[in-house]
Parts: structure tokens; C-alpha cells; sequence
């Protein structure tokens, strides 16, 4: 019975303090909010990719299909031993590729931005294994020139039965016509999916090199499905061997590890939100037994335990984790819905679905919630049961510390082990340097964490020249952030791990669009660069018309993308269709850059970890086992643009399937004395059929790529924006709760002729000091954190280091906005503050 009364103390103690308990209600909603959004999302795209899959390979008995990756598939003479195989009714062979499906006037690419444009064979129903497609207009293709869509796919381009197009496919030298004969429902429909679907024989003329399928789908007669699979497999050690179980299992394998990493990378983000709102909350409760001290002991004296005391104090955090864990589930939710939404108003291509809320996501957030709240409110219930009522009494113990001599020691000595672990690691590249990195930088952030009170009392003095321009009330708003380190360090430090990370990932963008600028100065020299979208690239007819078609043109060298097996090792390298030291510059180490149909250009690197030496033989592979001998003639120096190796286009064409086969750029150089302006609008006229082709010079270049990692920042920012918000949050609680700390100085300060307008003043710039203070040591860290992860990725070619000062700038003046902004409401709050009132407080 004796801890009824201490219950009924915590719920009347939130229910009198209803601005404080909403401030740190609302800190672990947004932080529990974003674990649980980060899950729902996750699980509705896998649900819905299950229910997508649970449709593929129906009917299916066996698929057989290549082992690896870009492999060329399977070779028709093996389809056709297929067809004779005992217990084997119906083979059906299946092609497929990436295409840019076209707008029925030729010039615009339908877009889908994430979702991919894809092109397979149809086969009739007596001549297809799995379960036929179903038509809900018009008829499927019967000949060459016809092609049928998926729903969405026709409402995007525009299309209507009968009507003609063209598509787009790499490999080809110029658009093929095709008309549209009808449009068939398919259970992926979702996202931005276009199915397009060709004859068989047209898709083996686009797909393949005419002695390969993509795969072989068969039905069994006479003998159980996975009895056929299981004899197959036997006889088939070269190739995979399935049951359709197996291939959707494959499928959502696939599907699911890919949404593992945007699942990481979320819960990432919602890691960072929890511990700013860990600190706010532990802060909120710090302050919150510093200002009942005197309550807390009158409790001890009128004979409650410590353990009713301290109980007291952790029951509130227990009341504020279950409330704010509940109303985040909600939140969180409802956070899934609007990110697929803003995905989906991005046309990403994702596909959509109700939202899944497992018991998983649920026990997560209200346990995540719980936990945080709880033991942020354990410290400083421990410190209120320990006070010794009479002592706790006394006015000036609530603003007494212990000293910080031992917090400061402990931080000092992270600090100087981080830096060892961050210097060390930036001497070496790849994933073990980066976590030595890694590791180095999470002992600084707790480094920040225990040495920040002791830090914040030098820096903030020195921040201090920001407010003398105002005086009396300058000096007191610097006092007052100084005097209380504890309070400062803590509400700064969730501003600091904000913009640490916002610094961090600043330098990286910086560098990494320096690094691209530097490459293409160092290295391209070319006049314009013919660039499309990925996986599409150049189709290989864009650099035949410039070649053919273009007066003033010296050069037209398309450079591709190549994966081969060493051995057992899968190298990526590059392969021009021309001679690449004409458009590209990349120092020689010995030998020739010549390339002939039959040699082969190694890196320095390569050659010294491989014991390979000038005119050795080796041998490359392909990825169905193809082994194609070729001879070393030239070693270059290291070039992260260029890769390892540099083969020659006919080693391009035996690896890399008919389907998959793109110039990644074409580098064109131009004549002397060739006007440039005209040039220009040349090779846009003799590339304009291939609609996705860009023209672009060396600067447009540069500025497409810097584009393409500002899009990736954007993400990055957008998530980080909740961090800040947070730590805004953090902010305001903390100055109002500062406030009601302080109400009998600020009566008495009152009372003695301080106008409100001063003491609104001195509130705004004390949050100013503080807000600085955060920004300036996070922007210091993210510094020195951003540039040694940018050492361990030398060898990707982010060699270049750039800090983008006036973003940093930019950051320092929007902190101290940021720091007026939150101290509208507590400025406003103290300023009201009734000076009687407040003298008389007890």
C-alpha cells in the first residue's frame, strides 16, 4: 500500500507539468516513430512483392537455367535435349531484356524512373508452361512488329490498341517499329513496371546471340515435378535446376535483401533520431529532479523511502514511454504511408499495397520506447533517492554539481583514442579501414558526450563576443549558459550529432563531385561526351550514326562496363569499341595501349598482385565457362576510372549477353577548327531517334554527375532533417524547463527594473550561445570524421578532398537562427514570469 501514494505523486506531478510532459512525450514519438515507420515500410513493400511472386512461375514443374549471373544462358542444343528428355512434356524457352519503350510520336521515352522497362518472349498457350497471361484487350503478338503491354504501361505511354511506337532496345543499331495488339493484366501492376511483350522470335532476334535462351521452363508427364528436377539436376551439373517454388523463393530472396539495405538505412536514420531523443529525454529528467529537489526531500522527510522516491521518478519515465511509444506506433505508420506516397509522387516505380503492421513492429516500438525512456530517468532517479533530505532543502544545492573531473578524464581519453583509430584507419582503403573508422568515430561522439560540459564553458566564453554587442543583457545570457554546463552540453549535444553527420556527409558530396571533376579534367579528352540513363546507357546505334552521319567528327569511342572471371575471381574493368588513348588519357607503365582482338591491358596493381608480366598469356572467362586466351601488351598506371583491366570489344561481345550490351558514354572528339556550336547541334540531330541519349560537353558532364550525387544527398538530408528537428525540440524543452528553474531569479530580475523585453532577450541569446556552441564542435567532428572516411575510399577514385565552406557557414548562421527560433516560446514564457509571485515561490 505504501507505494500507492508514490503512484498517485508521479501521475499528479505529469499531470501539473503538461507543457514539459507534451515536450518529452513528443521526443520519444518521433524518435519510436521512425524505428516503426522504417519496419511497416519495409514489411508492405515485402508483402507486396510476396503477393507479386506468389503469381511467378505457376505451372511451372522445372526451370533450368544458368548457374551465374551474366552468363549467356542456355544454349539451344541444350533446350532441345530438353525436349527429348524422359518424362519432359513441354519445353518453353523464355528471352528477356532491358527496352525504352517509346511514345507513339518517337520522341519522348515513356519514363519510370525506378521501376525497370523490361522485354520478353510471349509464347501461346499450347506451347507456354506456366499459367497464360490474360488478355484484357486485343490479342497477344502472333508475328514480328507486334508487341502487347501491361495496363500500366500502355496508360503511360499513351497507347491504345492498333496503335504504332517504337522501342529502343541497346544492343540495336536503330528503333524497332512494332504496333500495339493488346494489353494483358499482370499481378505486378503496381509500381512502375512496363512489361512488354514481343513474339518469341523477334525477342530471341532482340535478346540473345541466336544460340542461347535466358532459361527453360518445363512440364513433367509421367513423373512427379520435383522427381524430374531432382534426374535433371543429376544430369545438368552445369546449370540451376528448380521447381517453382524454388524460383519465387529465389525471387523474394533477392527482393528481400535488397530491402534489407533500405531497412538498415532507415533504422539508421531512426537509430540517430533515438539517441538525440535519448539525451533530450535524459536531459528533461536531469532538470526535472534538479527542480523538485526540495519536493522530492520533503517526501523523504514525511518518511518515503529512496526507493519510493527514486520509484516515483522512473514511474513518469514509465508513463511517458508507454504514451509516447503507443502514439509513435500510430505515428509511424502513418510516416510508412507518406514516405511510399512521396516515393510514389516521385514516380520511383515502387509498388504499392495496404500497410503491414506486424506483432514484430509493434513489440519493437513499445519495447525500443520503453527501454530509452527508462533508463534515460534511471540516472537521475538514483541521484534524487540519494540526496539527503536536510541538504536537498537548501536553496543553493539545486544548483550545485558534482564536479566533472571524472566525465572530463573519461572523455579526453576516448578523444585521443578516436583519433588514433580515425588517423590509422585513413591510412589504408575499404571495408576494414572504414570500420577502424567507424569505431574511431563513435568513441569520439562519446568522447563529446563526457567531455562537453567541461568544453562548453571555454568555447562558450569565447561565443560570448556575439552577445556583448547587446550589453548587460548579453553578459547574463552568457553567464547563464555558462553556469550550468551540464544543462548547456546536454541541450547542445543533440544539435551537434545533427550537424555532425549533415558535415560529414557535406565534405563527401563536396569531394566526391571534386573527384568527378578532377577525373574528367585529368582525364577526358574529348569535346562531348554521349550520355543515357541506366541500365539503358547509349544503344550502340547512337555512336554508329555519329561516326557515319557527323561532319567535323575525328573520334566516336563508346566506352563499356565489363565483368570477367580470373580464375575464380570476378573482375570489372572497360572496353572501348576504339582506340581509347585518343578520347581518354591514362598513364602508361610499360608496353603499348594499342589493343588488339586478342591482348589485353592490366593495371599496374593488378599485374603486381597477380605475378603477370608484359607479353604473358592469360586466360579470362565468362561467366558460362567460356575461356578466351589473351596477351598482356600494356600495364597502366592505377585509374579508378578505368578499372583493372581493359579488354577489347570482341571479348566484350563473347561475355557480356546480347541483352545486357550498352555503351556506358560515348567519347566524341572533334576535328580542329570545328565550330563547337555546330558540332552540338549535329550530334543531336544524329542521335536524336535514340531519344535517351544526352549531348553534353565536358562541363555539362561533369554537372550531370554532381547532380546525380546531390540526389543522393537529398535523401540523406531529408532523413537527417529529423535529427535537427529533434534536437530543436530538445532545445525549447530544455529553455522551458531553464525557465521554471529560474523563476525566482527571473521574478527578482523583474523586480529590480528588468523590463520583459531584456529578459526575452536574454533568453533568445543564451539559446543562440548554445546552438552555436552544438553546431560549432559538430561541424568540427563532422570535419575530421568526413575526411577520414573519404581516405578509405581512395581506390573508388574519391581522392579529392573538398569542404564546402559556405555550406558550413551557411550551417554556423542557421544554428544561431535556429537557437533564436527555439527560444520564441520560452522567452515569451519567462518574460510573463509574475516577479511577486515568483520571489514568494517556494
Amino acid at each position: 500500500m505504501a507505494a500507492n501514494p508514490m503512484r498517485k505523486v508521479a501521475l499528479r506531478n505529469l499531470s501539473a507539468h503538461k507543457v514539459r510532459l507534451a515536450l518529452t512525450l513528443l521526443s520519444v514519438v518521433l524518435g519510436t516513430a521512425f524505428i516503426a515507420g522504417s519496419f511497416v515500410f519495409t514489411d508492405t513493400l515485402q508483402r507486396t512483392f510476396d503477393g507479386i511472386f506468389a503469381g511467378q512461375a505457376r505451372g511451372v514443374d522445372v526451370r533450368v537455367s544458368p548457374k551465374e549471373r551474366g552468363a549467356q544462358g542456355i544454349p539451344n542444343n541444350v533446350v532441345g535435349e530438353l525436349a527429348k528428355y524422359p518424362g519432359v512434356r513441354t519445353v518453353a524457352p523464355s528471352v528477356n531484356g532491358p527496352v525504352v519503350l517509346l511514345t507513339p510520336d518517337g520522341k519522348q521515352a515513356v519514363q519510370t524512373a525506378g521501376a525497370p522497362t523490361v522485354g520478353q518472349s510471349y509464347l501461346p498457350p499450347d506451347k507456354a508452361v506456366a499459367e497464360p497471361d490474360t488478355f484484357v484487350q486485343g490479342a497477344p503478338p502472333s508475328r514480328p512488329g507486334e508487341i502487347a503491354l501491361n495496363p500500366r504501361g500502355a496508360e503511360r505511354a499513351g497507347l491504345h490498341v492498333g496503335e504504332p511506337t517504337k522501342i529502343l532496345v541497346p544492343s540495336k543499331q536503330e528503333p524497332v517499329p512494332v504496333t500495339l495488339t493488346g494489353i494483358f493484366d499482370m499481378p505486378s501492376d503496381t509500381g512502375g513496371l512496363i512489361s512488354v511483350l514481343f513474339d518469341d522470335a523477334q525477342a530471341r532476334e532482340l535478346f540473345t546471340d541466336g544460340l542461347h535462351v535466358a532459361y527453360a521452363d518445363l512440364a513433367a508427364t509421367g513423373i512427379p515435378g520435383d522427381q524430374l528436377r531432382d534426374n535433371l539436376a543429376k544430369d545438368l551439373p552445369d546449370y540451376k535446376v528448380q521447381n517453382g517454388d524454388q524460383v519465387r523463393a529465389d525471387m523474394k530472396k533477392e527482393i528481400s535483401n535488397a530491402l534489407n539495405f533500405i531497412n538498415y538505412f532507415l533504422l539508421a536514420f531512426g537509430a540517430i533520431a533515438l539517441i538525440v531523443g535519448t539525451f533530450i529525454i535524459y536531459n528533461t529528467f536531469s532538470m526535472i529532479v534538479a527542480q523538485r529537489l526540495r519536493e522530492l526531500a520533503l517526501l523523504r522527510a514525511v518518511g518515503a523511502s529512496r526507493r519510493q522516491v527514486g520509484a516515483s521518478v522512473v514511474v513518469e519515465a514509465l508513463i511517458i514511454g508507454l504514451i509516447g511509444s503507443a502514439v509513435g506506433l500510430v505515428a509511424g505508420i502513418g510516416l510508412a504511408y507518406g514516405l511510399s506516397s512521396v516515393l510514389n509522387a516521385f514516380d520511383l516505380g515502387l509498388p504499392t499495397g495496404s500497410m503491414a503492421v506486424l506483432p514484430r513492429t509493434i513489440a519493437v516500438g513499445l519495447l525500443v520506447g520503453l527501454v530509452v525512456t527508462v533508463l534515460s530517468a534511471y540516472a537521475p532517479a538514483r541521484r534524487a533517492a540519494r540526496i539527503p533530505p536536510v541538504e536537498a532543502m537548501r536553496e543553493e544545492f539545486a544548483s550545485a554539481g558534482d564536479s566533472l573531473r571524472t566525465r572530463t578524464i573519461a572523455g579526453v581519453v576516448l578523444a585521443v583514442a578516436g583519433v588514433v583509430l580515425v588517423v590509422f584507419g585513413a591510412q589504408s582503403t575499404g571495408g576494414t579501414a572504414a570500420t577502424v573508422v567507424g569505431v574511431g568515430a563513435l568513441a569520439l561522439i562519446f568522447a563529446v558526450l563526457l567531455a562537453a560540459p567541461a568544453l562548453s564553458r571555454p568555447v562558450v566564453s569565447v561565443l560570448g563576443v556575439l552577445t556583448r554587442p547587446f550589453g548587460p543583457v548579453g553578459r547574463m545570457a552568457r553567464n547563464n549558459a555558462v553556469r550550468n554546463p551540464r544543462r548547456t552540453a546536454a541541450t547542445a549535444f543533440a544539435l551537434t550529432l545533427g550537424l555532425m553527420l549533415v558535415a560529414a556527409i557535406g565534405i563527401l558530396g563536396a569531394s566526391a563531385k571534386a573527384s568527378v571533376s578532377v577525373l574528367v579534367d585529368k582525364g577526358v579528352q574529348a569535346d562531348f561526351v554521349l550520355a543515357g540513363p541506366q541500365p539503358i546507357g547509349v544503344p550502340f546505334g547512337a555512336a554508329d550514326a555519329v561516326r557515319t552521319s557527323v561532319p567535323g567528327v575525328t573520334e566516336a569511342i563508346g566506352v563499356r562496363g565489363v565483368a570477367v572471371k580470373i580464375g575464380d575471381e570476378q573482375v570489372a574493368g572497360t572496353s572501348p569499341d576504339g582506340p581509347l588513348d585518343r578520347v581518354l588519357s591514362f598513364d602508361l607503365a610499360e608496353g603499348t595501349k594499342a589493343l588488339g582482338d586478342s591482348d589485353i591491358l592490366v593495371s599496374q596493381d593488378e599485374a603486381d598482385d597477380r605475378g603477370w608480366r608484359l607479353g604473358q598469356r592469360i586466360e579470362v572467362g565468362s561467366f558460362d565457362g567460356k575461356k578466351i586466351p589473351l596477351t598482356i601488351t600494356g600495364i597502366y598506371k592505377k585509374n579508378p576510372v578505368l578499372g583493372p583491366v581493359i579488354v577489347p570489344s570482341a571479348v566484350y561481345r563473347q561475355v557480356i549477353p546480347v541483352s545486357f550490351q550498352t555503351d556506358f558514354v560515348v567519347l566524341v572528339k572533334a576535328a580542329p577548327g570545328t565550330n563547337p556550336a555546330q558540332l552540338r547541334t549535329n550530334l543531336e540531330k544524329a542521335t536524336a531517334p535514340f531519344v535517351v541519349v544526352q549531348v553534353q560537353d565536358r562541363e555539362e558532364f561533369k554537372g550531370a554527375q554532381a547532380q546525380q550525387i546531390n540526389t543522393l544527398l537529398a535523401i540523406l538530408y531529408g532523413l537527417l532533417a529529423l535529427a535537427v528537428v529533434i534536437a530543436i525540440l530538445g532545445i525549447i524543452n530544455t529553455l522551458a524547463l531553464s525557465v521554471v528553474e529560474r523563476r525566482r531569479e527571473i521574478g527578482m530580475l523583474r523586480a529590480v527594473g528588468m523590463q520583459r523585453a531584456q529578459v526575452r532577450r536574454s533568453i533568445y541569446l543564451e539559446s543562440m550561445v548554445i546552438a552555436v556552441f552544438g553546431a560549432v564542435v559538430g561541424m568540427v567532428l563532422g570535419i575530421g570524421l568526413g575526411i577520414g572516411f573519404l581516405r578509405t575510399l581512395r581506390d573508388l577514385g574519391l581522392d579529392a578532398i573538398a569542404i564546402p565552406w559556405s555550406q558550413l557557414v551557411l550551417m554556423l548562421v542557421g544554428s544561431a537562427v535556429v537557437g533564436v527560433l527555439a527560444a520564441l516560446w520560452p522567452g515569451v514564457r519567462a518574460a510573463r514570469t509574475p516577479p511577486l509571485a515568483a520571489i514568494a515561490d517556494l
